[in-house]
């Protein structure tokens, strides 16, 4: 189909960006709009969802207005992971959404610790407050009222999706990241629900993976945002999974680096396997975006968050805290501990915090800067040292996502990790794997057909790699002094 285009709609965090591509997965146009993440108590993380849909309404807007759009043949979906949305049967928001740096359900995770060990093993994967079932577990517990109003508990772009189609459901990539999923068997685990005390009636089915056409465009969903109503509209992935889509990561053992709000490190492994899965992990193991795919990721908390939170606490703009890459480390140089909102992998402990140690009076606001993103490199290669199968250096680590455009940040990460760095040339990697499933669902193409972006090496250990060794010494053990006690059963480093 000569010209046919596809929507893309990446439900980020804090934005979501819709592209409009081609056939081949090239973006053609792109529009970004904003909403807030509220934090009513500490540790808590919230949004409208009807804040996610003006901003969609609000971005195909945009995209209609460009002289070079044409109406998409298929929409395809992308989503942050983990969280709750509780609705109606009509899809009305009975409260707002929690999302996945929301930590309040910490507790919760006691009940997981104390699951007979066959039901925790096929969970295939450690606990963190942030995801579906500890929330929905705390939601039962302290708001009876909203459960009780609720018909379903979505994913947040498993509820975009229902506000598109009508359509209520769940699919794998997003599925296999609740804490609810059971690895072997592929659907909800009911023996695991029924241990929490959870309504089993809230969980929707779910789809057989993310590629599958979940229903058409309704008319009146297609009238706000300007469309004609039946297109139809794909499952759609998780946020992760989608970035490997639309990066073209498919291999089983190329490992990929991504620093956006927080930092995970994906390779695609085998399927999980009785004798595979592990009864303790500290990385995750998720469905992919294809039909019957997996991968393995280390997610850190504290990528491109903490830095911004950094750059506005020392009032310097982006190109400022970049530069301060530009040093030789320091024995007297202060340590930055990054864990601002606690850590995943390979701490899973919320109570983490962050700091910066060793200050002196000689030290100035560049030897934070510094410290700063050091410490962040060093939370990616704790990650990275999680991970299954750590590649060797002269094979390279996959680099992608707007975070790490900076060539003074690509080379101290690459001296940190002690890896080369090949940039994967598809900055919209999220949207664009909606793209590559709209496509699919409408029957166009199958993403395997379509070519994955180029990379290119950008970054080699250098110099300060030894240097940077001794400092990460120092962050462990700073780390270690200042570390809370973590809960039994939590794991560590």
């Amino acid at each position: 189909m000569t010209g046919a285009t596809v929507l893309g709609i990446d439900l980020g965090t804090s934005s979501v960006k819709v592209v409009l591509a081609d056939l081949g997965g090239t973006v053609l146009s792109r529009a970004t709009v904003p909403y807030a993440v509220r934090r009513p108590e500490p540790d808590w993380a919230e949004t409208d969802p009807a804040q996610w849909w003006q901003a969609v309404c609000h971005a195909v807007g945009r995209l209609r207005a460009e002289p070079d759009w044409v109406a998409p043949s298929g929409i395809g979906l992308s989503g942050q992971m983990h969280g709750v949305v509780l609705c109606t049967d009509s899809g009305a928001p009975v409260r707002p959404a929690l999302l996945w740096s929301d930590a309040r359900a910490t507790a919760e995770l006691e009940t997981y610790r104390a699951l007979p060990d066959l039901l925790r093993t096929a969970l295939g994967n450690p606990l963190s407050p942030g995801m579906a079932g500890p929330q929905l577990a705390w939601l039962h517990r302290h708001e009876p009222a909203s459960v009780e109003a609720a018909r379903w508990a979505l994913q947040p772009k498993d509820w975009l999706r229902a506000r598109l189609t009508g359509r209520f459901a769940a699919e794998p990539s997003d599925a296999s990241a609740t804490l609810l999923y059971n690895v072997l068997t592929q659907t909800w685990d009911a023996d695991l629900v029924a241990e929490l005390r959870l309504r089993p009636d809230l969980l929707p089915d779910i789809l057989p993976y993310a590629g599958v056409t979940a229903g058409e465009l309704l008319l009146a969903a297609a009238d706000e945002l300007g469309l004609p109503a039946g297109i139809p509209v794909a499952a759609g992935a998780a946020d992760t999974a989608a970035a490997a889509l639309g990066t073209g990561l498919t291999q089983v053992g190329s490992t990929q680096l991504t620093v956006g709000t927080g930092i995970q490190i994906v390779t695609p492994v085998l399927p999980p396997t009785e004798q595979t899965v592990l009864a303790a992990p500290v990385t995750h193991l998720y469905r992919s975006a294809s039909a019957h795919g997996w991968y393995a990721m280390a997610a850190s908390l504290n990528g491109g968050q903490t830095l911004d939170w950094v750059r506005g606490v020392l009032g310097v703009d982006w190109d400022e805290l970049y530069a301060a890459t530009d040093r030789t480390p320091q024995p007297d140089d202060p340590t930055f501990l990054p864990h601002l909102v606690g850590e995943r992998t390979p701490y899973l402990d919320s109570s983490l915090r962050g700091a910066w140690v060793g200050l002196a009076a000689s030290h100035d606001s560049r030897a934070l800067l510094y410290a700063a993103l050091e410490g962040v490199a060093f939370a990616a290669a704790d990650a990275l040292d999680a991970m299954p199968q750590r590649p060797p250096s002269a094979r390279g680590l996959r680099l992608a996502g707007g975070g790490t455009i900076a060539p003074g940040w690509r080379n101290l990460l690459a001296d940190a990790l002690d890896a080369g760095l090949d940039a994967v040339e598809a900055p919209d990697a999220s949207a664009r794997g909606a793209a590559l499933l709209a496509a699919e669902a409408a029957g166009l193409v199958s993403p395997d057909d379509v070519a994955p972006p180029p990379t290119q090496r950008v970054a080699e250990p250098g110099s300060r790699r030894d240097a940077l060794q001794d400092r990460r010494r120092r962050f462990h053990t700073v780390l270690d002094s200042l570390r809370p006690r973590p809960p039994a059963g939590a794991g560590g480093r």
